[in-house]
């Protein structure tokens, strides 16, 4: 019986940490500053290292805002920093 009872505790123990790590996975990332995405991370002004436009819809989405990060795009789609832009 004791067999039995330790293989019920293992397995609601094993179901309890998928539970968790499930939930924590899914838990949304800090978006409250405007430069958030939940899955892009910051946006620094001036800077387009390790940023993935796409991810950043609120910024790169809207031409007067990413100007504002000191961005634009070319014709051809590719995103540059402004010359002589300052953080």
């Amino acid at each position: 019986m004791s067999a039995n009872k330790s293989g019920k505790t293992g397995s609601v123990l094993l179901a309890m940490v998928a539970a968790l790590a499930t939930g924590i996975a899914s838990a949304p990332a800090n978006d409250t500053a405007p430069d958030h995405e939940d899955t892009g991370g910051a946006v620094t002004p001036c800077s387009l290292v390790g940023i993935n436009p796409a991810l950043h819809p609120k910024i790169f989405g809207n031409p007067a805002v990413a100007r504002s990060y000191g961005f634009v795009k070319a014709p051809d789609g590719a995103w540059h920093v402004l010359p002589n832009c300052r953080r």
